[in-house]
């Protein structure tokens, strides 16, 4: 898939979703106010902060499609990554705040919900478990690992508005019931919506946070790539391969070892081959070769041409 193209599906997707969480967000918000539901307004809440994160893909994405330049001679992919930490850091603060403002529900007298915040719950779980499954779909697609979280994000929304829809559902059952304690089902699923947006921050954060510090693939996800490399007849051992993640990319360093009577321009040549056939891989955004003569005997010397 061409680079533009797949920069323009994300940068769709990502104001897709800003689109749809500000309808929410309102929808929700003035619902949950005029029906007493702080379930509803927590659910709010976090799809306001949805409104932030798509926003802060959208703007990493823009970021990371930029070409390389004199200062970031390995391109701008990690843009994506640093988007998606950017993303689970505000999940973190979003949860944190609904599970304050629950807590203290329970310190002051409540009145159950009214009806109209089920269809509003409802409404939510229906449009973000859409919005989830094309996200993540065209993450896995363009390799995107911030629509990716973006797409989780939505996902944990779905999760914390039927979170919200039972709290709801069961105050508005112990209102009509007369059972005092079961109207306090709303603040309770509040502070469960609370614990699985913190829950949900932490795993995409920690797995943001891996992949941003130079994380390479382990071995067994560059099979493929080293099979490329041992094919190439000139190619007397692969010595040494590193492909580095940068977001939806992968820069690769690797060290071959050839024929020790091979001229420079020889093994010039033969680290060529091997970059051109590596860069046909879509992932695959540069290649670093370094030379070694062969040596069977005594292993490799330290003497070493690049190919870039």
């Amino acid at each position: 898939m061409e680079k533009d193209v797949r920069f323009k599906k994300a940068e769709f997707a990502a104001m897709v979703g800003v689109v749809v969480n500000i309808v929410l967000t309102i929808i929700k918000w003035g619902v949950g106010v005029y029906s007493g539901s702080r379930a509803l307004v927590a659910d709010a809440v976090h799809s306001a902060s949805d409104v932030a994160g798509s926003l802060a893909v959208y703007i990493g994405l823009r970021a990371a499609k930029q070409p390389p330049d004199e200062d970031h001679p390995y391109g701008h992919g990690k843009a994506e990554s640093i988007a998606a930490i950017i993303v689970a850091v505000l999940l973190l603060l979003v949860g944190v705040e609904i599970g304050r403002s629950s807590f203290e529900s329970f310190f002051h007298p409540i009145e159950p919900p009214k009806t109209i915040a089920v269809a509003a719950v409802i409404l939510s779980i229906v449009s973000k478990e859409i919005l989830f499954r094309y996200k993540f779909k065209l993450g896995k697609k363009l390799n995107s690992e911030a629509l990716i979280v973006n797409a989780y994000e939505h996902r944990s929304d779905v999760y914390s508005s039927i979170a919200a829809l039972v709290g709801i559902g069961a105050a508005i059952i112990g209102g009509k019931l007369d059972i005092e304690w079961l109207e306090y089902a709303d603040p309770v699923a509040g502070l469960l919506v609370s614990i699985l947006v913190i829950k949900m921050a932490w795993t995409l954060g920690k797995e943001s946070i891996h992949n941003t510090m130079d994380h390479v693939l382990h071995e067994e996800d560059t099979l493929e790539l080293r099979k490329i490399v041992e094919e190439v007849e000139e190619v007397k051992k692969l010595d040494e391969l590193h492909a580095r993640e940068h977001g939806h990319y992968v820069i690769i360093d690797l060290k071959i070892s050839v024929d020790p009577h091979m001229t420079v321009e020889e093994g010039h040549r033969v680290g060529k081959k091997v970059k051109s056939k590596l860069m046909e891989q879509k992932h695959v955004e540069n290649v670093f070769v370094h030379i070694n003569p062969y040596n069977p005997n005594n292993g490799n010397t330290n003497d070493e041409i690049d190919i870039t």
